[in-house]
């Protein structure tokens, strides 16, 4: 019996040391997921002051709007941005240079199977998993962005100053089956062709 407790006890231990979950995001000291020490302070993000928009071009012209933040936090050690997460409400997609029927028509598109499939994949998120500061105070940022349940490495640069975290990136949508109108899936497609990337410009503000 003292053998037993002895090694449930030494079993916690080695537990305890080698994962650490934060209260805020649940996130735990493994290859998988960020990790971050208990030294580090989580900033929450203030969504009413934080944005993303998106473009995205075609053979003929391009589209752009606005997709809202639904959670979000940054974990940061010695002042220095270490990891976090952004949860996108993939339901919220707007479109912001149309008007009207037109503006309804590619917005529900949007929203649709054809695109991002939001009914049964409702969230999208970005997590950073690994993060550098420059001599330029900018930062090189590895993570993982899911999107339609599909998990891809993604390095883009981010710039803090102020309480704030901005960061230009790009994303391949033949990444993650999103076909209709790509020519990485169809041939012959004329004006029709939407281009395979699209912008998503962030800007978040944090307290």
């Amino acid at each position: 019996m003292k053998q037993l407790i002895l090694i449930l006890f030494i079993s916690l231990g080695l537990c305890h040391n080698n994962v650490f979950a934060c209260k805020s995001c649940g996130c735990s000291a493994k290859k998988e997921s960020h990790s971050h020490s208990k030294n580090s302070i989580t900033k929450e993000i203030d969504i009413s002051k934080s944005s993303v928009k998106w473009i995205g071009k075609k053979i003929t012209g391009s589209h752009e709007g606005t997709i809202s933040i639904k959670d979000s936090h940054l974990h940061f050690e010695n002042e220095s941005l270490t990891g976090g997460t952004v949860t996108i409400d993939m339901q919220s997609i707007k479109c912001t240079d149309l008007t009207g029927d037109a503006k309804s028509q590619l917005e529900g598109h949007l929203l649709s199977d054809d695109f991002f499939g939001t009914k049964f994949y409702p969230t999208a998120e970005l997590e950073i998993l690994k993060s550098n500061k420059n001599s330029d105070g900018n930062y090189d940022i590895s993570g993982i962005i899911t999107i339609k349940g599909i998990k891809k490495d993604i390095n883009f640069i981010a710039k803090i100053d102020n309480n704030r975290a901005t960061a230009k990136i790009k994303i391949d949508r033949s990444e993650f089956n999103i076909k209709y109108g790509s020519g990485s899936f169809f041939d012959d497609l004329g004006d029709n062709l939407i281009y395979d990337d699209f912008d998503l410009d962030i800007n978040i503000s944090y307290n």
